[in-house]
């Protein structure tokens, strides 16, 4: 009861502190409407009229906040709390402004943007001080939890790197192997106010789920693909039991019509937008060894069907002489020119042109080569599965996972994205590719001593 009532207290902190910082970014706009917008408008506002203004400011924030996690202080890092503050600013700012322009009726408000540009930067000045404080609050409330980390035949090295590399959050202070026995298991997780379960047999880890649950012990687990199928399943009430629904047919035909016409839309705008940067790249690849620019392969996209990507060319003539392989970290087939337009994901610009063919999506699974989709589908046969939608340019996978990251954590990611699609899911991972264009790890190579992305055994 002591610990529940402490944790209610911690997030009571943390709400109050979120709150503050969205009623202080609001106090800023409400002062600059009263000092500046509210006398421009063509009709006088009353007092409720105006805070119905500043309230709508209020709400634009909390959406955008919760759409980036740019309140998420703890749980993202303070780099990725900063990103997604900026873009939550940059679109409240742009939406208000627009909107008061709208109002305004003449335009005349698109000529004295210097006031609203100024609310941003306060805000984001803001912001920072409020993030950086509250890091340091955070950590002090909420110290890295020890963990009991349970694994099975697979090793936990893997995943305890993965965990350490968040030392802020997570500490693996021992590790039991499930041979060990359940009943000393189960002695050593009271030991603990945290467990993350590794990839063990389902029916073991639900015992120890439900041990966990019923103590409130803190519970991690690694999902394996069912479990991702699971929770987006459908829920249906027909009866006194409660049925799971799980569709396997990909995306609706409104949901493929949305997509299709925010495809074309995003590519020509990106087009348009990138002609100049593609004219420099094109001619900088050119100079370099006299070679092709443009290099051509065939992938897969939905339901294996083969296409011919376009990219970039940023490895040396005839690369894959010796066959088919992705590149490695110290790759000496990629050219100078060829480093910068990879390190920028610059090579892939001419997909645009591949998403308006509609060989691809936008936003979908990273397409493969044939041959690699074949090994990894003798490794694990569900791989096939992220095949039920277009391949994408940019994606759940491309975001959230690495160029390196292991095949089937990579799956995992293509089917969190596949089960739980919407239009809004995709704009926020356009959004947040902007973010990975500036983290290296985002297109380091697999290791040096691997063709594909499998771990040798």
């Amino acid at each position: 009861m002591k610990r529940s009532s402490s944790l209610k207290t911690k997030r009571m902190i943390m709400f109050w502190a979120k709150m503050f910082v969205v009623a202080l970014q609001t106090g800023f706009y409400g002062w600059l409407w009263y000092a500046h917008y509210k006398d421009m408008m063509p009709v006088s506002y009353w007092r409720r009229g105006n805070w119905a203004v500043i309230a709508l400011y209020a709400v634009f924030i909390l959406v955008f906040s919760r759409a980036f996690g740019s309140l998420k202080v703890g749980y993202l890092k303070t780099w990725d709390i900063m990103y997604s503050q900026f873009l939550t600013i940059v679109c409240v700012n742009g939406i208000t402004y627009f909107q008061l322009s709208l109002i305004n009726g003449d335009w005349s408000l698109l000529e004295n943007s210097r006031p609203m540009f100024w609310l941003g930067a306060v805000d984001f000045l803001v912001v920072l001080i409020w993030a950086l404080f509250m890091r340091w609050i955070y950590a002090i409330i909420y110290p890295p939890h020890e963990m009991l980390l349970i694994y099975g035949d697979v090793s936990p090295d893997a995943i305890i790197r993965k965990v350490e590399s968040r030392k802020d959050k997570f500490h693996v202070r021992e590790k039991m192997p499930l041979s060990a026995g359940m009943d000393r298991i189960y002695d050593k997780i009271l030991q603990y106010n945290a467990v993350l379960i590794g990839d063990i047999p389902v029916q073991e880890r639900n015992h120890f789920i439900k041990f966990c649950f019923d103590r409130n012990i803190r519970c991690y687990g690694i999902p394996k693909i069912s479990d991702i199928m699971i929770r987006n399943s459908e829920h249906i009430d027909l009866f006194d039991s409660p049925l799971l629904l799980f569709r396997n047919n990909g995306l609706t035909y409104r949901q493929m019509f949305v997509k299709r016409a925010m495809d074309l839309g995003i590519s020509f705008a990106g087009i348009l937008l990138s002609s100049p940067v593609m004219l420099v790249i094109a001619v900088c690849v050119k100079l370099y060894d006299g070679g092709p620019v443009f290099y051509r392969q065939a992938r897969q996209t939905k339901d294996g069907k083969e296409f011919e990507i376009l990219k970039f060319r940023s490895m040396v003539v005839d690369s894959e002489r010796h066959g088919a392989r992705l590149a490695k970290a110290h790759d000496n087939r990629i050219t100078p020119v060829g480093r910068v337009i990879r390190r920028l994901h610059f090579d892939e610009l001419p997909q645009l042109f591949n998403i308006v063919k509609g060989d691809m999506a936008f936003v979908g699974p990273r397409p493969e080569r044939k041959e690699i989709t074949e090994e990894y589908s003798r490794e694990i046969p569900e791989f096939p599965y992220r095949l039920k939608v277009k391949a994408g340019l940019t994606g759940y996978a491309q975001v959230y996972g690495q160029y390196n990251t292991a095949p089937y954590d990579k799956l995992k990611l293509d089917l969190t994205y596949i089960t739980s699609y919407s239009v809004w899911l995709d704009i926020k991972l356009i959004i947040l590719t902007v973010r990975i264009l500036f983290q290296k790890e985002k297109s380091e190579g697999v290791s040096d001593a691997q063709t594909t992305a499998l771990k040798k055994k």
